[in-house]
């Protein structure tokens, strides 16, 4: 484009800007009020950008800002290109790019300057031509040459920082950093004063206010509400908060903050609470016993608890019987309940080959499959299923699977071999207010016999030492 064209477009671009805020200042005046000739005066074109290039001084342009910590803070704010900093492997401002907005801190008075200087023409700003020494830009401040760059190498100062080192103040976060190696020597520790990354932060919002209130996470949202398919992605974001900056005045804080008024997110920096899900089936598992009953919380510290007490070898009395058994009765308890879990929320034959086509249940035990899936025996297709259920053989085993489960978990530290697996199996069989409720339940939905026996008719009488089923 000819230098002369490139001119006229700024200098129509710089013109309307000054007329519409010379415009917005007269509205409020009557006709015959004297102050109107001041401020035609005021806002001629050449006297406003002198004027403007004077006030620039005030202002900073920052990637990185005090301000941020507290809006009073006076201390250095810092302007960093993304490209400059460090490449790390988590994230902060180096991940931005040439993909960043300046934030602009200081006398919120001259923040109409930077409006000034973001004028775009062919989606160029001002300042960008400015700092490019365009001088189609150049040319458009002043007639004159010389007067021309000196206004221009004014309003390029806003990039440059407006002290002569590094300042930090009393409001602002400070850290001692231990740098040497002896930490009872003040001088080896150095001084770290940690910035608001502006941009960074404005980055951040504009991306989250997207993916809160945005058209298409508004139609994702609602297919994932009504289960529905849905092509796109869903964004969430639990537990975020909101963090208010600058009170009643936002400028204070800088111009991007203004454009937030004044909000700021904070993610959820909390831990994750870890809930098993006790009710989710036992994918490619021989039993349950493998990882989803242990798994579960209470399982685990009542075996702890188990564990230490026989390890603390107490005196073959009824107290200690009974406090053992105690035990057992917590671990069959929460068998019970995972039972009760998977009985209630897994569809009636979710272990049956023509139902789970992919195979995720054809290594679970037999045992374990008419046990936790016995509605499967009303199926047309599984009368031979629903004759290995009738028969009864199948407590006896889980019975088994559970004693084995327990001695192996035992064994590592403590003498227990077949008579204890007896008695565990024992226990679970005659267990009134739970296994056997529950198979009692289960008997009248199916008509099965009521009696239970205690071993298979095909078992040997004692368990295998330390065999997992």
């Amino acid at each position: 484009m000819p230098l002369t064209e490139q001119r006229l477009l700024w200098h129509e671009a710089i013109a309307a800007f000054i007329q519409e805020r010379l415009d917005a200042k007269l509205e409020k005046l009557k006709d015959d009020d004297p102050k109107r000739i001041e401020l035609l005066e005021k806002y001629q074109y050449g006297t406003w950008i002198e004027n403007a290039a004077h006030r620039v001084s005030q202002l900073q342009a920052v990637t990185h800002s005090i301000k941020g910590i507290h809006s009073d803070a006076k201390g250095t704010s810092l302007y960093v290109h993304p490209d400059k900093l460090s490449s790390l492997d988590v994230l902060g401002s180096h991940v931005l790019g040439q993909s960043f907005v300046n934030d602009v801190v200081g006398n919120a008075a001259a923040l109409d300057v930077y409006k000034f200087l973001k004028l775009e023409v062919n989606g160029c700003s001002l300042l960008a031509a400015l700092l490019a020494q365009d001088e189609g830009a150049t040319q458009a401040l002043h007639h004159d040459p010389v007067q021309a760059k000196t206004l221009r190498d004014a309003f390029v100062g806003l990039m440059q920082p407006r002290a002569a080192g590094p300042s930090s103040h009393p409001l602002a976060k400070q850290l001692y950093w231990l740098t040497g190696s002896n930490p009872c020597v003040d001088s080896h520790y150095g001084l770290l004063a940690p910035l608001f990354p502006t941009s960074l932060v404005h980055m951040v919002y504009a991306e989250i206010q997207e993916h809160r209130f945005g058209e298409a996470n508004k139609i994702a949202r609602q297919a994932y509400h009504h289960q529905q398919a849905h092509d796109g992605v869903f964004h969430d974001y639990p537990r975020l908060a909101v963090q208010k900056i600058g009170g009643t005045n936002q400028q204070n804080v800088g111009k991007l903050n203004v454009d937030r008024n004044g909000t700021n997110y904070l993610l959820a920096s909390l831990p994750p609470t870890w809930q098993a899900s006790a009710s989710r089936p036992p994918v490619h598992s021989h039993s349950i016993f493998e990882r989803l009953f242990p798994a579960r919380p209470e399982v685990r510290k009542t075996l702890r608890q188990l564990r230490q007490f026989l390890e603390s070898d107490p005196p073959p009395n009824l107290d200690t019987r009974q406090r053992r058994e105690a035990y057992i009765d917590t671990l069959l308890d929460e068998l019970v309940s995972l039972a009760g879990e998977l009985l209630q929320t897994m569809p009636v034959g979710w272990t049956s080959p023509s139902i789970d086509t992919e195979g995720r249940f054809d290594n679970l035990a037999r045992a374990e499959q008419l046990w936790l899936d016995p509605l499967r025996a009303e199926l047309p297709p599984e009368a031979e299923f629903a004759q290995e259920w009738l028969q009864m053989d199948w407590p006896a085993q889980v019975g088994k699977h559970f004693a084995n489960w327990l001695n192996h978990e035992l064994q590592h530290r403590l003498p227990v071999g077949d008579a204890e697996a007896r008695q565990w199996q024992k226990l679970l069989l005659t267990d009134e207010d739970g296994f056997k409720q529950q198979l009692r339940e289960q008997r009248e939905r199916l008509d099965a016999p009521h009696y239970i026996p205690i071993r298979p008719h095909h078992a040997t009488p004692t368990a295998e030492r330390g065999a997992l089923p």
